[in-house]
């Protein structure tokens, strides 16, 4: 299957891109937490354990399965010329500046490490210790730095494969990351797009790494095929919601006429929409309770004014309840919001914070889900919702759950 297509949040998966967690991992450190986005270190032997068994379920359950890691490996080998481009560009925007250090990385990557190795390298990071004594003589910095220093920092989050880019239609937004750390994860996803032969010339492209706003794939929600959800969150900002919107309302081959801007918390226990909230079926939920007060919406479309430029927006905030704006959009009745925990605020807090709301939906009203949400789960089975749990003892360490995980690249009409 060639291209992109994911109309919907609910259709059946078809086709899906994955990340296996590798020895990025590994290069997490206690002191660095904050600035790397984790909040614990997982056990890499367990978490890839894990993270089979959930490339196993979408298997078993009829989905094509592709990883990052391969996809970029396959561009390189049908066009190794872009090889040095591309470790160059990685050097650039991992802050190594200075000529002399980046000829000396690029040499170290490409006489030790080859084909898929070389890609995988690129994720884990390089340390001081891997450059040998000789390199102590490049500088003060080099000869005062300790043996495990960074030279490039690592790329853990590459496990949660929905933020670098999101599947809209046909098309993609190449996004800008919030924080630095991840901002090189998207050029993985610029040269697939661009030189994969699944996917050349065959993407429209809805937003660009280059622009100045941020926004991440959490966010981004295809709630049918004319109407398009985005959160205005801790990670993706208004500007960037209204640049996406005027770029895929000016595209005549796109079916989406109306975009809903989510307007929630700005926390890390929320961090994305998709922490919050998921649709699970024609008419129901997931949602983590603590967003329902303080939750707004808007909604955004092409300017009605006959004079008005093509870029030029109509906004208004709905003052309608989630359940009837949730109904007026999608032309469902009887929505039914799934309180993440129930009614126990201790539960609801908890397992939210484990991704109890982050469901990937692979067919209406079949979900996986994480096993330790046991609070939520059953209530999920008492809504009539097939339960897929996939281990998560490790994988819940990087807080994101199977959504977040999960990159829809095609999904049936």
């Amino acid at each position: 299957m060639k291209g992109i297509h994911v109309q919907s949040e609910i259709a059946p998966l078809k086709k899906v891109l994955l990340h296996r967690p590798g020895k990025e991992l590994l290069n997490l450190r206690p002191n660095r937490l904050q600035e790397l986005l984790f909040d614990d270190i997982p056990y890499l032997k367990v978490a890839q354990q894990e993270h089979d068994t959930f490339a196993k379920i979408l298997m078993d359950n009829g989905v094509e399965v592709v990883y990052l890691e391969d996809l970029m490996n396959e561009v390189l080998e049908t066009y190794p010329e872009l090889e040095k481009q591309f470790i160059y560009q990685w050097l650039s925007e991992a802050n190594i500046k200075t000529t002399r250090w980046q000829n000396k990385l690029y040499e170290y990557l490409v006489n030790n490490f080859k084909g898929k190795d070389l890609v995988l390298k690129t994720m884990e990071g390089i340390t001081m210790k891997e450059m040998g004594d000789d390199i102590k003589a490049y500088s003060l910095q080099d000869r005062i730095a300790p043996p495990d220093d960074l030279i490039v920092d690592p790329l853990p989050n590459l496990i949660f494969q929905r933020d670098p880019f999101a599947s809209v239609g046909n098309g993609v937004l190449i996004n800008r990351m919030k924080f630095p750390i991840r901002r090189r994860e998207t050029i993985y996803a610029e040269y697939i797009l661009k030189y994969h032969p699944d996917f050349k010339g065959e993407v429209k492209e809805y937003y660009s790494r280059d622009n100045h706003a941020t926004i991440e794939g959490g966010d981004i929600f295809n709630l049918t095929d004319t109407t398009l959800a985005i959160g205005i969150s801790e990670r993706t900002e208004p500007d960037a919601v209204e640049i996406a919107a005027r770029n895929i309302f000016s595209d005549n081959t796109s079916k989406i006429d109306t975009i809903l801007a989510f307007n929630i918390p700005k926390a890390r226990a929320f961090m994305h929409l998709d922490t919050v909230f998921t649709r699970i079926s024609e008419n129901q939920y997931t949602v983590h309770p603590g967003i329902i007060g303080p939750l707004e919406v808007y909604e955004i479309k092409p300017s009605l004014e006959e004079d008005a430029h093509v870029d030029d927006l109509n906004v208004k905030r709905l003052d309608l309840s989630l359940e009837d704006i949730l109904s007026k959009y999608t032309g469902v009745d009887d929505v039914q919001l799934i309180y993440c925990g129930g009614d126990d605020l201790i539960s609801s807090a908890r397992e939210q914070w484990n991704d109890g709301s982050n469901t990937l939906c692979i067919a209406p009203g079949k979900i996986i889900v994480y096993e330790r949400n046991d609070v939520t789960n059953p209530i999920l089975k008492e809504a009539g919702i097939e339960v897929l749990e996939m281990p998560s003892a490790e994988l819940s360490r990087g807080r994101g759950g199977p959504r977040c995980m999960s990159m829809p690249l095609v999904r049936s009409e």
